[in-house]
């Protein structure tokens, strides 16, 4: 099948290094809080968990690829120019010229005193994704010369729970990625578990799939939901293969446990939030993106926090961390400085800034060609240990 022209060059340079693999679809966006009914106008955008955390993987400096399939639409074209122009690599997506691209509505909630109102903070995600091009996604994908090359080449291959729940060609997909281990390979899953994609599917496909990653990412929320428990060190013996397992305990905390027992757990920082929606793929990237850049287990834990904060205090599943002097000031912080630091819409107040250095949190994606400069561990105090994200959790994870 053909692939879809994008401005600009798809291929961006140097070869990516990470590659994400989902559906995306195209977002519409109300122009007011409150209950669908109430909206009158809606704002086209674009949004998926696998896009999401490659092009915040991409703001964060890793050169990144997502591999897709869209439908032959407007909604397609618009998804790739978008991926494209925050530094993702669509250069080997597939076009489907039956099948359409994924369409889903976002309800925000607020403070209007309708009945259905969701409240303040609070979003709902409604979906209208069945039979959609990416639902095509199957094994023959690894067949496609352009899309074996960019996975040959990764150092970081990121999955989720979300692709398994789309078809039986999906489901297969994944196990096949799953199996195809490669000793300089790292191999993420984030669970995403979303009840309605399994209302007419078996979910017990899922912990085979999950026991298979390098790294597993839960949401305490998702994991209670989808097998029972919340309780971390119970998860890490449900899912003993994995070489690192990280539950992300929504605004609360967020633990890293390795297969030796270790585990290192890092609270949240203070967010006045003005969307959820994201925050769990802005962590994933930005744990990934510490892991990629050899970080300690606090210091992937605490740009993953950073990023699901920014994006909690954000329209949108993306947005744009502060430079990188103010990053590393936040990951090098004192346990003391990093409880006493709040972030919102407005930029970061925390006594681990000089004075002067306040982070700003954009309430936007990344600027097209301005990806934020990935911290380096050289610039940054020595912590003595652990930590992770919390706004991480999506309140709209019940859909």
């Amino acid at each position: 099948m053909p692939r879809q022209d994008t401005p600009g060059p798809t291929r961006p340079e140097p070869p990516p290094t990470a590659v994400c693999v989902g559906e995306s679809m195209a977002v519409l966006l109300p122009d007011r809080p409150g209950p669908l009914e109430a909206v009158e106008n809606f704002r086209l955008s674009v949004g998926g968990a696998e896009s999401n955390v490659a092009g915040a993987l991409a703001a964060l400096g890793v050169p990144t690829a997502w591999l897709s399939r869209v439908g032959d639409d407007g909604f397609g074209r618009r998804l790739l120019t978008e991926l494209a122009a925050r530094g993702v690599d669509v250069s080997a997506v597939t076009v489907d010229p039956h099948r359409p691209t994924g369409l889903y509505l976002k309800e925000v909630g607020g403070a209007t005193g309708h009945r259905h109102d969701l409240g303040p903070g609070r979003s709902r995600l409604h979906y209208h994704r069945r039979g959609s091009a990416a639902a095509a996604l199957s094994p023959a994908l690894l067949a496609d010369p352009a899309a074996a090359a960019l996975l040959a080449g990764a150092r970081l291959l990121h999955l989720s729970g979300i692709t398994a729940a789309l078809s039986d060609d999906c489901l297969a997909l994944l196990r096949t990625l799953l199996a195809d281990r490669r000793p300089d390979r790292l191999v993420s899953f984030d669970l995403n578990w979303r009840p309605a994609l399994w209302q007419d599917r078996d979910p017990a496909v899922l912990p085979p799939l999950l026991d298979a990653a390098d790294l597993l990412l839960l949401g305490a929320d998702e994991a209670l939901a989808a097998f029972g428990t919340d309780e971390p060190a119970a998860l890490r013996r449900r899912f003993p293969s994995p070489a690192t397992v990280v539950v992300k305990d929504a605004d609360r905390m967020v633990t890293a446990l390795e297969r030796d027992g270790t585990a290192v757990a890092e609270p949240a920082l203070a967010v006045e939030v003005v969307e959820a929606t994201g925050a769990g793929d802005a962590f994933a990237a930005g744990y990934l993106a510490g892991t990629l850049r050899g970080l300690d287990q606090r210091g992937r834990l605490r740009l993953g926090h950073l990023g699901a904060a920014c994006a909690l205090t954000a329209h949108g599943d993306q947005a744009e961390l502060p430079p990188a002097p103010v990053v590393a000031a936040l990951l090098g912080a004192s346990p003391a400085d990093w409880a006493a630091t709040r972030v919102t819409a407005r930029g970061i107040t925390s006594p681990a800034l000089p004075p002067g250095r306040a982070g700003t949190a954009v309430p936007a994606g990344p600027r097209p060609g301005k990806p934020a400069d990935p911290p380096d561990p050289a610039d940054r105090p020595d912590p003595s240990h652990p930590s992770d994200p919390a706004g991480a959790a999506d309140p709209a994870r019940a859909q």
